[in-house]
């Protein structure tokens, strides 16, 4: 099987054009949030990290480094936010031009609610809703 009819489960691997690459979850108590995560799932914070204002505070954004795992690889992420930003989770495509990206999905029936956004290490972000509502976020260089 291949393509659309493939099954999930099936250990054929096919290439993905543009990949999940982070995944993030702000709330906003971001030290408590680590704590339950890092407790639940043994994962370990680098606090501070780098990110961008519009995604967290600087101070309270924790890196998660999670490219391998004993069942094979993972994608890397953070835990952040504070007392202005509201509770949810979110993971990153990436993509060669965020702005570009952020357009298309306005085209599409997407709505825009942040970015593009450029952090301290030069990773831009950005937030769009799809159709349906829920929060998608894009990430790159550019």
């Amino acid at each position: 099987m291949s393509g659309a009819n493939a099954c999930p489960l099936s250990k054929e691997v096919r290439w993905m054009s543009q990949p999940v690459v982070h995944f993030e979850v702000v709330g906003k108590d971001p030290t408590r949030l680590r704590k339950y995560f890092g407790e639940l799932f043994g994962w370990e914070f680098d606090v501070p990290s780098p990110v961008a204002p519009e995604v967290s505070e600087p101070q309270n954004y924790g890196f998660l480094n999670l490219v391998t795992s004993e069942g094979g690889t993972g994608i890397p992420g953070g835990v952040g936010g504070g007392p202005g930003y509201e509770s949810h989770a979110v993971f990153y495509v990436g993509v060669p031009d965020v702005e570009a990206a952020l357009l298309r999905a306005e085209e599409l029936g997407g709505t825009r609610v942040m970015g593009p956004a450029r952090s301290p290490n030069g990773l831009v972000v950005g937030h769009f809703t799809d159709p349906e509502g829920t929060l998608m976020g894009v990430a790159g260089v550019a």
